[in-house]
């Protein structure tokens, strides 16, 4: 059953067209991941979909009573409002009738209504009448259960009281889900919902799309988590989308082998066209000269064969798209030891541990992921090793011959009242046209070249951040959240680059995908302490549920405190 119908759609955008003729169907309880090159209109279709924007032709269609929640890329709460009460607005006409019964209870509270007692009737019958709707309506359970969404995402009751413009970008993103949640839409629109979540949050969101009772539409640049939650891929490109069964391994095979079908076929049309036009070359040749009227009719009939197989030719496949060019360079292979830290301690106003005990040690050509929950102190650990800060205690060590560049989550190492040409500029000398060339490898025109940084997106800044580094002679890499604001085909570069990469890599990601393709060895830090893996993120996963099995077959077996015979005393 469908719910949603896109049809003929088109839209324009300051003298572009994102799309035009786009259709697209939509099942009922469909999990579907929405993916695309950066500026290929997702978002821009999703707040059509949502009704947030007008589409310049075609039409939407949505199945009689369907009600559909979206979730923004970046959230949309008042930064003066407070947890709970931008929460409360999840459903806003039960927002709207609990404001009216405070509003009549206030009335009812005023002289001028109670001492006048038609007046005070009129508002007791209104009270009654919005109260039964409430109740109809599940107000009276309500606010637990906005309540009861935030603790299960995390938050505190004193949390629940905070402005919003104090939160981090992933509270506001489950702030957010919390209000789609108690909405329960029956279609849910998710634009990169687990930007800013770590791996836990991104687990959790994981089984809140799988469990979902409703449709859902996310659009996403995490392929692991694609890999878990969807049914089928809608891929959006060249103004069109073409919908895959499966998860996004699924369609990244399938698409590749269509692909190169596409190309097979595409030749040996060509070839046949090739034939067909030579053998009426020798035709017309042997008519002497278009003479003989026999031979002039078959060779107009070869004619004909061509200009049908021209209406069917296949499409010339584009097997790969622009995407950027990354080759990292290496001046020295550098030391065997690369990194070695030894009891490393940092405290927090000298009071409190960030964490201690530290010891890591890393080898040259270790592709290292350092993992773990927000705030366990991964990017305090970076500061240390990069000599921004000081460790509270224990001993830092880089090898003699290292050569360290960074790579930071927020683009700090960018000059953001500068231009990408300045930028690239800084780092190697080189003339204007080598560095317009140098910045057309990361998809910089001529003109978004010249733009000052803070005008760039997330994206874009990212690729700046990318083609400085490419101009770094480092054979050590410090990398925090790296594919952060990149479309899938970039991440997949910067991975080939990676693996590519003689040197030493030390990364800092919420990417499982990245991780389980890039890393030889997981550092978890957590609850102030280091633990390694000697694998992969896949190997690191199996490794964690196996360590929850024996701690719950150990818990399940040692009795409770108040089984012991010592508890039974003291009770006594």
């Amino acid at each position: 059953m469908l719910i949603l119908t896109v049809n003929d759609l088109t839209i324009h955008y300051g003298g572009h067209t994102v799309f035009e003729g786009l259709g697209w169907q939509i099942g009922k309880g469909k999990k579907i991941g929405l993916v695309g090159a950066n500026g290929v209109g997702k978002s821009t279709l999703f707040k059509l979909l949502a009704g947030d924007l007008k589409a310049d032709g075609g039409t939407i269609w949505r199945h009689p009573g369907t009600t559909i929640g979206y979730m923004a890329q970046e959230p949309r709460l008042d930064p003066e409002r407070t947890v709970l009460d931008e929460a409360l607005d999840a459903v806003p006409p039960l927002r709207a009738l609990e404001r009216r019964l405070q509003a009549l209870e206030e009335q009812m509270a005023q002289p001028e209504v109670y001492g006048d007692m038609d007046r005070l009737a009129q508002v007791m019958a209104e009270h009654e009448r919005r109260l039964t709707e409430y109740e109809h309506a599940g107000g009276l359970t309500y606010r637990n259960r906005v309540v009861s969404t935030l603790r299960g995402f995390g938050f505190t009751e004193s949390d629940l009281d905070l402005p919003c413009g104090v939160l981090s970008g992933g509270q506001k993103k489950l702030v957010d889900l919390t209000r789609l949640l108690v909405f329960q839409p029956d279609v849910l629109l998710l634009d990169e919902p687990d930007n800013h979540l770590d791996v836990e949050g991104k687990t959790f969101l994981e089984r809140l799309i799988v469990d979902y009772p409703g449709t859902v539409v996310i659009i996403s640049h995490d392929r692991y988590l694609l890999d878990i939650v969807a049914e089928e891929i809608a891929e959006l490109e060249d103004g069109r989308i073409i919908v895959w069964p499966g998860n996004y391994s699924e369609y990244a095979f399938a698409k590749r082998q269509a692909l190169l079908q596409q190309q097979k076929m595409f030749e040996l049309q060509g070839r046949e066209i090739e034939r067909l036009r030579q053998a009426m070359f020798r035709i017309i040749s042997f008519s002497s000269g278009g003479q003989n009227e026999k031979m002039i009719k078959r060779a107009r009939n070869v004619e004909k064969r061509i200009e049908r197989l021209k209406d069917d030719q296949v499409d010339k496949p584009i097997l790969e798209r622009k995407t950027m060019g990354l080759q990292f360079q290496m001046s020295t292979r550098g030391s065997d030891k690369v990194l070695e830290m030894t009891d490393v301690a940092k405290t927090f106003d000298g009071d409190e541990f960030i964490f201690e005990d530290i010891d890591l040690l890393i080898w040259q050509g270790e592709r290292v992921g350092l993992v773990g929950p927000n705030g366990a102190g991964k990017s305090v650990l970076f500061r240390l090793v990069l000599g921004r800060d000081e460790p509270t205690w224990g001993s830092i060590k880089l090898g003699p011959s290292v050569n360290l560049t960074y790579y930071a989550q927020e683009h700090q190492t960018l000059d953001y009242d500068s231009t990408p040409l300045e930028q690239v500029r800084s780092v190697k000398p080189m003339y204007e046209r080598e560095a317009f060339g140098y910045l057309g490898r990361f998809l910089f025109g001529f003109q978004k070249a010249q733009q000052q940084v803070k005008t760039l997106s997330g994206g874009e800044k990212a690729r700046l951040q990318m083609a400085k580094l490419m101009l770094s002679p480092a054979n050590f890499l410090l990398l925090d959240e790296p594919t952060n604001n990149l479309d899938i085909p970039s991440c997949e570069v910067l991975e080939d680059a990676l693996q590519d990469f003689k040197g030493t890599t030390l990364i800092i990601s919420h990417d499982r995908y990245f991780l389980d393709r890039l890393c030889t060895r997981i550092v978890e830090l957590r609850d102030g302490k280091l633990v390694e893996y000697a694998g992969n993120y896949t190997y690191y996963q199996a490794k964690k549920r196996e360590e929850a099995q024996a701690q719950a077959l150990v818990t399940k077996r040692t009795p409770s405190s108040l089984n012991r015979p010592e508890a039974k005393v003291a009770q006594l």
